[in-house]
């Protein structure tokens, strides 16, 4: 590669490479939430509420005119950073291999950024289109004390069903220690025991209608006792708003003995659009 220059092919394979592998291994919750694209310094998710039809009742009536309700979720991008120096020029043009340990590094750092905005706005507040706090209802919890078990499980679908939320499109995080649990439940069938082993060996992904999304990253509330949240969701109750999915620049360094600085970046926020399509199921954690 000779001097300094790099093209800006070779800038955009590292992107790609790395918007790829964020899709596909860095990010876990990223795919299993409504995404539209920002433009500007706020985005808006569209709210639209339900209406009661009014009868007709006699012929060549006037068309009613039924003023639906309609409300907004506010959401504010945030940039996230990753960066790496690279030495040596041979390195550097290993960068373009998609499963370089850059691009790796890269995607994986950016995902897990993608999955924390959307555990926090799983149950934080979320934004109203005026500006004002919305908070996560007490009538969207399992607060049940013990552990993660398949009556919990059924109360938080029976919130969603009650709420008349779609039966597709639904998913359900949680954690290993959520999984090791129910695994040991002397409590659960035969036939829910070989299926949860089913799930944890991959070969099948769903279960009570919900797609199973295994994360680590959901925190643990230390206490009497700990206590650590599984989500359930509807897609179209979560929101991501993306501004720049990635940015991607690879340049010399001169205060850095002329190293090469790989960096990239992702400008997004996650919100809550609708509190009936999200349930957080707690679970007591040793």
């Amino acid at each position: 590669m000779p001097g300094s220059t790099i093209s800006e092919a070779f800038v955009e394979q590292f992107k790609s490479n790395v918007y790829h592998l964020s899709q596909q291994r860095g990010s876990r919750l990223g795919m299993c939430v409504r995404v539209e694209s920002l433009i500007g310094n706020v985005h808006n998710f569209e709210r639209l509420g339900a209406v009661v039809a009014q009868q007709k009742t006699t012929r060549h009536s006037d068309t009613p005119i039924l003023d639906a309700p309609h409300s907004r979720r506010r959401v504010t991008p945030q940039d996230w950073e990753w960066g790496d120096l690279v030495d040596r020029e041979d390195k550097l043009r290993l960068i373009i291999n998609p499963e370089s340990e850059y691009a790796i590094a890269g995607a994986n750092s950016l995902g897990r950024a993608k999955d924390d905005l959307i555990i926090d706005a799983f149950i934080g507040d979320a934004t109203a289109g005026d500006g004002s706090a919305v908070v996560f209802p007490g009538s969207q919890q399992v607060t049940t004390t013990g552990g993660w078990t398949l009556e919990k499980m059924l109360e938080g679908q029976a919130i969603l069903n009650a709420n008349e939320v779609p039966d597709e499109d639904r998913y359900y995080s949680y954690g290993s220690a959520q999984l090791t649990e129910i695994l040991s439940d002397t409590e659960t069938t035969s036939a829910d025991f070989n299926t949860v082993r089913l799930l944890m060996a991959g070969q099948i992904a769903t279960f009570l209608g919900f797609t199973w999304v295994r994360s680590e990253r959901h925190a643990l509330v230390t206490g009497t006792p700990n206590r650590r949240s599984t989500i359930q969701w509807y897609k179209q109750s979560m929101g991501m708003a993306i501004n720049q999915d990635m940015f991607a620049r690879i340049a010399e360094r001169a205060d850095k003995s002329f190293a090469w600085q790989v960096y990239c970046r992702l400008t997004l926020n996650a919100t809550r659009i609708e509190e009936e399509g999200v349930v957080e199921v707690l679970c007591d954690e040793t």
